[in-house]
């Protein structure tokens, strides 16, 4: 795709009122599109909406990507209010801390929700759009974590596993409509991703925020993390090359080769069992 070919189309961010999200919906603003984001936080929303402009070109709609209906209500505001959609990057996520045995069941269960079926509920939503128009592309943000060992964000991991794959459905069905597909896996990035628990449904158990895991994190993001320009800047050139694996950073290389080196040492470990009854 060239440069070009985004001006004046349009680009719809979940997760877009900070951080990753914000970050992107500048790029693509940017690079002549209009904007949608959508965010579960209002205040955030509003103050994002202002700084990107607030105009003609940019609109906000608060929702929780955890629900079918928000999301296809961003859908809608989108088509309704700039004509189309073009762009799609499916970023809301959250990332409470703990390991298997320590993270209760409602934690799971409120990271699968935004995580992962808030990508799936974003992909049922635009990609019959982007099918039926012939062109397009979706951003799904995965993370490192969803190719490495997350030992002590056990269902933030998990999640981006899943969306990793899912991506990969994703773009076998869509690349023979002319649609492209990007998962984006970060490193350690400067945003507030484990200060996400502030946003933890009522009636869940307390929030572990700030348990030593949360904070080590958060300090670790702060002092060591890319900044999301980076991200978005890498997304844009991915749209623009069709990218499927995107890795905007190189900081957690390691963890991935070592998946990598686990899978060949699955293979030797099976050749070197022989024959074996069928």
């Amino acid at each position: 795709m060239r440069p070009e070919q985004l001006q004046d189309r349009v680009c719809v961010v979940t997760g877009g009122a900070s951080g990753i999200g914000l970050a992107m919906a500048r790029r693509f603003l940017r690079a002549g599109m209009k904007v949608v984001i959508g965010d579960v936080e209002e205040a955030a929303l509003a103050a994002a909406v202002a700084e990107l402009g607030g105009d003609e070109r940019v609109a906000g709609l608060r929702g929780d990507v955890a629900s079918m209906d928000d999301v296809l209500a961003l859908r809608d505001l989108a088509t309704s209010r700039f004509g189309g959609v073009h762009v799609v990057c499916l970023n809301a996520g959250v990332a409470p801390t703990g390991t298997v045995l320590d993270s209760s069941l409602d934690v799971w269960e409120w990271v699968l929700d935004v995580n992962l079926r808030g990508v799936m509920h974003g992909a049922k939503a635009f990609a019959p759009v982007l099918a039926e128009q012939g062109e397009g592309h979706v951003i799904c943000t995965a993370s490192v974590a969803g190719l490495t060992d997350t030992g002590t964000v056990a269902a933030y991991g998990v999640s981006k596993h899943a969306v990793v794959g899912l991506a990969a459905a994703l773009r076998s069905s869509l690349a023979e409509r002319g649609v492209g597909v990007s998962v984006l896996c970060p490193g350690a990035i400067d945003t507030r991703i484990f200060h996400s628990e502030r946003n933890r449904p009522s009636g869940m158990s307390d929030p572990a925020e700030n348990n030593p895991i949360s904070k080590q994190l958060r300090d670790l993001l702060a002092t060591t993390g890319a900044t999301p320009d980076r991200v978005a800047e890498v997304a844009y050139r991915a749209v623009l090359d069709n990218q499927f694996f995107v890795f905007p950073t190189s900081d957690l290389d390691g963890g991935i080769r070592k998946r990598l080196g686990d899978i060949e040492q699955g293979f030797a470990w099976r050749d070197a069992l022989g024959e074996l009854p069928a």
